[in-house]
C-alpha cells in the first residue's frame, strides 16, 4: 500500500508519531471492549470510557501543527469531506443518546421514589405506566440513531485510500478508525436501550433484583439488566404482587446509568 502514495513535501517530523502511536494503542485497548466486563452494561461504560481516552489522542494529533499543516494542503476535498461529515454526524448522535440517558435516569429515580413512598397500588402502578410508555420511546429514538449509526459506517467501510498523500492517509486512516470503533460502541449502547422485554420469561425473582439496592444483578450471564427491569416491571403493573414488591422495596438501582 505505502509505494501507491506519492509523497509531498509537506511531511510529519518524528515527534508527530507518537501521537498516532498512541491513538494506535488506545484502539487496540478498545478492540476487547466487548468482553471487558461480565455484564452488558459494564462492557458497555468501558468502551465509552476508552473513547474518552482516544479522543484525548485525536485532540493531540489534530493541535500538531505539521497536521494542521497535511490536511490544510490537501488535494481531495471529498475524502475530507467525508471525514468530517461522519465527526459532526457522531457528534449529533453523541448528544442525542447524552440526552436519552439523562431522561431516562430521570424516570429511573422517579420510580425509585414511587417505590419508596409506599402510598399504594395505584400510585406505583402508575409510575410503572409512565415508565413504560418512556421505554418505548426511547426505543424508537434509539433505533433511529441506531439505522443512522449503520449507514455511517457503511461509508466508512466503502472510502479508499488510493491514491492519497502518505502523510494525510495516515490522519485519516486513524481518524476513520476512530469513528468506526465509536460507531460499535454508540449501536451497542443503543440496541442495549431499545431491546424490548420478554415477560413471559420472566420470573417474580426479578422484581425483587430489580429492588436491590446494588442495582440489577447480572451474576450467571451477560444479561441486558435494562431488559431484566422491563420484564419485572411488567409483572409488577396490574398485580396483585405490587404489596409484596412494595415491602421488598430498597430502591430501584440506577448505578449503571
Amino acid at each position: 500500500m505505502a509505494s501507491k502514495y506519492h509523497v509531498r513535501s509537506v511531511s510529519f517530523p518524528s515527534r508527530s508519531y507518537p501521537a498516532i502511536q498512541r491513538i494506535e494503542q488506545e484502539l487496540d485497548k478498545l478492540n476487547q471492549w466487548e468482553v471487558s466486563s461480565n455484564s452488558i452494561s459494564g462492557s458497555i461504560c468501558n468502551g465509552l470510557s476508552g473513547l474518552e481516552d482516544l479522543y484525548k489522542g485525536v485532540d493531540d494529533l489534530l493541535n500538531l501543527a505539521s497536521a494542521q499543516q497535511v490536511l490544510s494542503h490537501h488535494e481531495n476535498e471529498k475524502c475530507l469531506d467525508e471525514l468530517l461529515d461522519g465527526s459532526v454526524r457522531l457528534l449529533d448522535v453523541c448528544s442525542i443518546a447524552r440526552d436519552i440517558l439523562l431522561r431516562f435516569r430521570e424516570q429511573v429515580q422517579a420510580l425509585q421514589s414511587a417505590f419508596r413512598r409506599r402510598k399504594g397500588d395505584s400510585s406505583i402502578e402508575s409510575s410503572v405506566a409512565t415508565f413504560t410508555c418512556f421505554r418505548k420511546k426511547m426505543k424508537r429514538d434509539a433505533k433511529k440513531l441506531i439505522a443512522s449509526l449503520k449507514q455511517m459506517d457503511k461509508k466508512l467501510g466503502a472510502s479508499s485510500l488510493l491514491d492519497q498523500d502518505r502523510n494525510l492517509s495516515e490522519v485519516i486512516k486513524v481518524i476513520r478508525e476512530v469513528n468506526v470503533i465509536n460507531c460499535s460502541i454508540f449501536q451497542s449502547l443503543l440496541v442495549f436501550l431499545s431491546t424490548s422485554s420478554k415477560p413471559k420469561q420472566c420470573r417474580w425473582s426479578l422484581v425483587s433484583k430489580l429492588m436491590l439496592k446494588e442495582g440489577i444483578a447480572c451474576e450467571e450471564k451477560r444479561e441486558n439488566e435494562i431488559e431484566t427491569a422491563g420484564a419485572a416491571l411488567s409483572e409488577v403493573s396490574g398485580s396483585e404482587k405490587v404489596k409484596n414488591a412494595q415491602m421488598k422495596t430498597g430502591g430501584f438501582g440506577d448505578e449503571h446509568l
